[in-house]
């Protein structure tokens, strides 16, 4: 029953899914003029040139806390672990096909946040929320979709959970930690700073996000320059396979085209969360004079999440070899491995460790907040409070349950997050529009 159900979760994501985003993401595109290549140098003064500014206008967190929040849900399992998960089953060439999903995701994510700010509301606790299921019903009209975006995404955490707990526990154990440490550990901090809410949620992701995506991507790169002259072959790797079989290799078992792109397409789509609404909610606290002037954060993140991170994992993985020696089950060890394979057993696999721990730290504390603002949404206040008791047994849980049956189970809850969101986006389109274009038009009149 298993393996059927799989079957249909990959013709999903081949077909239907990839259609929505592709096809969503061109059309957002086009509505918006390709900002993501005509105004990057903009997008880049406003991001990357402004990250320690604060906003002007209202709202709870600052812009660069909105985005370290919203990175911290994607920088981690997404990409330590997607992206050699992404390899492992679809090959190389998968990580193409996540390319091209990071490319017109930024029209999306940049949507995405620009109606979560629109449609924001304070909750009873005086702080702001919002999110997809607040503009599918305050802004498409349409209640009961909002309601459905709400409880499928309250769904999809709990496999989310068990995912980034799975990787640590994988990583973790390359040097010998034991599973229960390792869930003790994740327990207690996060338990510790989801407790106290956004704000504290915030100050810890501020100081968290830009360490760790640093430290990891500087260490990262070394072990790829070391193995420069594989550079080549693994770019040859990716570009070859995108559009043809890839051979069965060591522990790698071959794929199909049509496996690379479902697998590039799936964890493309997680580890941007362009098209599933979720960074929108940690923006839509962010304090702002503009939707849009908060939604290029949005481009922002998946430059650093998917163009950097993911694209230093994948060479990672491929100049060193070990995609090729470990199966989808253990993808969660071969950066791991990898670092290891250059730097040694106690540099290479206790930095990594740190690293992981950071980054599903993190991601951890991150979506457990987006979950309990699901069950806020549909139930209140009081109920949302007792879901992050249930949200950390998940960690526990990712402990027990092999990594490829977790991913189907996150692969499924994601596409009915993804289906009713798109909704939302292109039905808006025109507003998104409207705020793009006034934000856009009064940075001009400033100039002059």
């Amino acid at each position: 029953m298993f393996d059927i159900f799989k079957q249909f979760i990959d013709w999903l994501w081949l077909y239907p899914i990839l259609i929505i985003l592709v096809g969503g993401g061109i059309t957002m595109s086009i509505t918006l003029n390709f900002f993501q290549i005509t105004k990057l140098p903009f997008i880049l003064k406003e991001t990357f040139g402004k990250i320690f500014k604060k906003g002007e206008g209202d709202g709870t967190i600052t812009p660069f806390q909105a985005a370290t929040s919203a990175l911290a849900s994607t920088i981690g399992a997404a990409n330590i672990v997607g992206v050699p998960l992404a390899i492992a089953t679809g090959g190389p060439g998968a990580i193409f096909w996540m390319w091209i999903i990071a490319i017109f995701g930024c029209a999306l994510k940049y949507s995405e946040i620009i109606l979560g700010i629109k449609y924001r509301v304070k909750n009873e606790d005086g702080e702001y929320v919002g999110g997809p299921m607040y503009y599918l019903k305050n802004g498409a009209k349409m209640p009961l979709l909002g309601s459905l975006f709400a409880f499928f995404l309250m769904v999809e955490i709990a496999p989310s959970i068990a995912t980034q707990s799975a990787s640590i526990i994988q990583t973790a154990e390359t040097i010998n930690i034991p599973p229960i440490i390792s869930c003790s550990v994740l327990v207690f901090i996060v338990g510790l700073v989801v407790y106290g809410g956004i704000k504290r949620i915030s100050k810890v992701t501020e100081k968290l996000v830009p360490f760790m995506a640093v430290a990891f991507f500087l260490i990262s790169l070394t072990v790829v320059l070391i193995n420069f002259k594989n550079i080549p072959y693994a770019f040859n790797l990716i570009f070859k396979g995108a559009f043809n079989p890839t051979a069965a290799a060591g522990g790698f078992t071959g794929s199909i085209v049509s496996a690379t792109i479902r697998a590039g397409a799936a964890r493309g789509a997680y580890s941007t969360e362009a098209g599933m609404g979720t960074s929108t909610i940690a923006h839509s606290a962010a304090v702002t004079d503009f939707p849009a002037r908060q939604a290029l954060w949005g481009v922002f993140e998946v430059i650093v999440d998917t163009l950097f991170i993911c694209t230093i994992t994948a060479l990672l993985v491929l100049t060193t070899g070990i995609w090729s020696d470990l199966g989808a089950d253990k993808a969660a060890a071969m950066p791991s491995m990898a670092i290891q394979s250059v730097l040694g057993t106690k540099f290479g696999g206790g930095f990594l460790t740190i690293c992981m721990l950071m980054f599903v730290l993190s991601t951890l504390i991150v979506i457990i907040f987006y979950g309990e603002k699901q069950a806020e949404y549909l139930f209140g206040l009081k109920t949302s409070k007792l879901v992050r008791l249930i949200y950390l047994c998940f960690i526990i849980i990712g402990a027990l349950c092999k990594l490829g049956n977790v991913v189907v189970l996150l692969d499924s809850a994601l596409a009915c997050v993804i289906a009713t969101n798109m909704i939302g986006v292109i039905k808006l389109r025109k507003e998104v529009k409207e705020e793009s274009d006034k934000f856009f038009e009064s940075q001009k009149a400033k100039a002059n």
